[in-house]
């Protein structure tokens, strides 16, 4: 009875350390388990938070605030040069200046037959009837140089039936110049430039209307489509 009683208690104390090592064994593996799981939950955790940025992202990220240029920034950058409407004024006062630099001139001197009727009516000698007289009639012997009188364009050359052989110069600034009952031999031609006293004829007497003077120049202007008195252009001040 004794020998079955000790052989209880070494039963039980080697089955208590066998039940304890166990135990210890089972937490260890519960110890593993929940180290490896921890460890890969901080392993997700862990590549969660890294942002997977690439290259060119990163470049991006660099400009970040930078303002790249545009289509309609290289349009805008891009200028024509146009001239402004006060550049183009400036440029036709030039041209005007060129004009009013040159001398008003008689195209001959001579004595003025017939004046300017301002819009009055007066009798022609010729045709024996009441009508405005347009210009001054200046009488020259006949072959007398008629000279320009200023800076013009030559616009038209041609031989009239009632005034015979003609010039119109076109002087700028609205003035226009009538130069009638030249001779055939004109000097120019339509298109002509001339300046204050060059010769662009002759005097003669082919002016139909007026073929009781004899020879002489029919010298007429026209301001901004309007007859006016050449004489009062020319010499407003009446010198002589």
């Amino acid at each position: 009875m004794k020998r079955l009683d000790r052989i209880t208690k070494v039963i039980g104390a080697k089955w208590l350390y066998i039940t304890a090592a166990a135990s210890m064994a089972v937490m260890a593996g519960a110890g593993i388990i929940a180290y490896n799981k921890a460890s890969h939950t901080i392993g997700e955790s862990f590549e969660l938070n890294i942002p997977d940025t690439s290259v060119t992202e990163q470049a991006d990220a660099k400009q970040e605030g930078i303002k790249k240029p545009s289509a309609d920034n290289d349009e805008s950058s891009e200028t024509d040069i146009v001239p402004k409407e006060e550049d183009s004024g400036k440029q036709e006062g030039k041209a005007d200046e060129k004009l009013n630099v040159q001398p008003n001139i008689m195209p001959v001197n001579g004595k003025i037959i017939n004046a300017f009727s301002g819009g009055e009516l007066v009798k022609s000698d010729t045709l024996g009837v009441w009508k405005t007289h347009d210009g001054v009639d200046i009488k020259a012997d006949k072959g007398t140089a008629v000279k320009s009188m200023n800076h013009g364009t030559v616009t038209k050359v041609w031989e009239d039936t009632l005034w015979g052989y003609s010039v119109t110069i076109d002087h700028g600034n609205g003035i226009v110049g009538h130069y009638h009952s030249l001779t055939s031999a004109v000097a120019v031609a339509e298109g002509d430039e001339v300046n204050s006293g060059d010769i662009i004829g002759y005097v003669g007497e082919t002016a139909a209307v007026e073929s009781t003077l004899g020879a002489h120049l029919h010298f007429a202007i026209k301001k901004n489509g309007e007859w006016i008195d050449p004489i009062g252009y020319i010499n407003p001040l009446g010198i002589k």
